[in-house]
């Protein structure tokens, strides 16, 4: 299962929405939290924009970006997901301890 982007951010919006088209042809939106690139890999990570029975509002789900293609794909490697989540969250503490450091 692959997740098309039906609408992709330009950067301009207040709140970035991407609207993802399922294999059942359900509109799902997500904001986008962050894209992130982990061993070579680019991945993007959502929360649900709406209130949804399958997604937790404070869940982050996370696709294997497909830049050729267009496509968000799904990682279905629990491991490799808490890795990628973990290596954001890493990258996020370390550039807020920066951003403290530089504020004087």
């Amino acid at each position: 299962m692959s997740e098309e982007l039906e609408n992709v951010p330009d950067g301009e919006e207040e709140e970035e929405l991407i609207e993802l088209v399922d294999d059942d042809g359900n509109v799902i939106k997500f904001k986008l939290l962050d894209v992130t690139e982990y061993k070579g890999e680019k991945y993007v990570l959502l929360l649900a924009a709406e209130p949804n029975e399958e997604i937790a509002e404070d869940e982050v789900v996370i696709f294997r970006l497909d830049e050729k293609e267009e496509v968000l794909n799904p990682v279905e490697d629990d491991n490799l997901l808490q890795e990628v989540f973990d290596f954001y969250q890493n990258e996020t503490e370390s550039e807020d301890e920066e951003s403290d450091g530089e504020i004087n």
